[in-house]
């Protein structure tokens, strides 16, 4: 079989794809694409089935050879890609040629790049998916992130003659403000009114300590909860309030059980803009309304035919 070469890894490289779900019972984290949004556009500029999986790679600073004609699609965030020297935009598709490199610089808008290869990058399926979840030591490449030196196998494409775009309407801004709709639990009023208030209030800025687990955030503390709870399971995009009153908002590799209480989640359809925050990111919440967000996300996930 052919193979994509890893020539350099970058700072975080790592096979995913929708995730592995349902298996929070085993004490296994979902993992998948952080940004799915740049994630399942780079499947569909393929035409591949949307668990086709990608390569993530977080900051960029990487390359890849390929060992066979292969036709790619490179969404997300902006990382001067070129093919032997050429120029490479994003948001698109293009040819590599048997022998042919692609390089990654440091990413300049947005965090995390996908690199999509027609029929999918064909590492084993483990527990129904090819994510890796480097903490559970699972999916991908032997559960770990790729190194310089790694053979991704891959099938030949059959290379089209005319690349496909993503309308521009649909390529997010990575630069703009960020604002997320909250939707609230049921632990909401274990918070003081004014620490709530204060919530929606805020600027609060990224962390640089903040990973696919959980993106952290700094600014005014949140006091005046509970120091903690009775531990419970945690869903995607919860925002969980630790005895610092930082708030942490879970993604995709969180622990399945926490303790900390929790103000509510981020909406689903938003996720993708907060995994694209660098550090130093300027965040805002605002109060989300559970009918309209869930719309959002059913046109999301029908578009591009998501199992969920």
């Amino acid at each position: 079989m052919a193979t994509l070469e890893v020539m350099r890894s970058g700072a975080h490289t790592l096979v995913q794809d929708t995730g592995r779900l349902g298996v929070a019972r085993q004490g296994l984290s979902q993992g998948g694409a952080a940004d799915l949004h740049a994630y399942c556009w780079a499947n569909y500029l393929l035409g591949n089935p949307m668990d086709c999986a990608q390569l993530e790679i977080t900051v960029g600073q990487a390359s890849f050879k390929a060992h066979a004609d292969i036709e790619c699609a490179l969404t997300g965030a902006e990382m001067q890609a070129s093919l032997d020297g050429e120029s490479v935009g994003t948001w698109a598709t293009f040819v590599m040629r048997k022998g042919q490199t692609l390089q990654l610089g440091y990413a300049r808008s947005g965090l995390r790049a996908y690199l999509a290869i027609q029929g999918g990058i064909d590492v084993p399926r483990v527990l129904g998916s090819r994510a890796t979840v480097v903490r559970n030591e699972i999916g991908g490449v032997e559960g770990r992130a790729l190194r310089q030196g790694d053979h991704l196998p891959i099938r030949p494409s059959q290379i089209r003659h005319h690349p496909r775009y993503v309308p521009p309407r649909f390529i997010p801004d990575y630069d703009s403000p960020a604002e997320l709709h909250l939707m609230v639990s049921s632990q909401w009023d274990l918070f003081p009114p004014d620490a709530r208030n204060q919530f929606f209030d805020n600027h609060y800025h990224v962390l640089p300590e903040s990973d696919r687990m959980g993106c952290r955030l700094e600014g005014n503390a949140i006091l005046g909860g509970p120091a903690g709870i009775v531990s419970e399971g945690i869903a995607l995009g919860a925002v969980q309030i630790p005895p610092n009153g930082q708030p942490i908002v879970l993604l995709n590799d969180r622990q399945t059980l926490g303790g900390y209480p929790k103000l509510g989640c981020v909406a689903r359809i938003d996720l993708p803009r907060l995994a694209q925050a660098r550090p130093g990111k300027d965040i805002r919440f605002i109060r989300g309304d559970l009918v309209s967000l869930r719309k959002a996300w059913q046109r999301f996930s029908h578009f591009f035919g998501l199992p969920y």
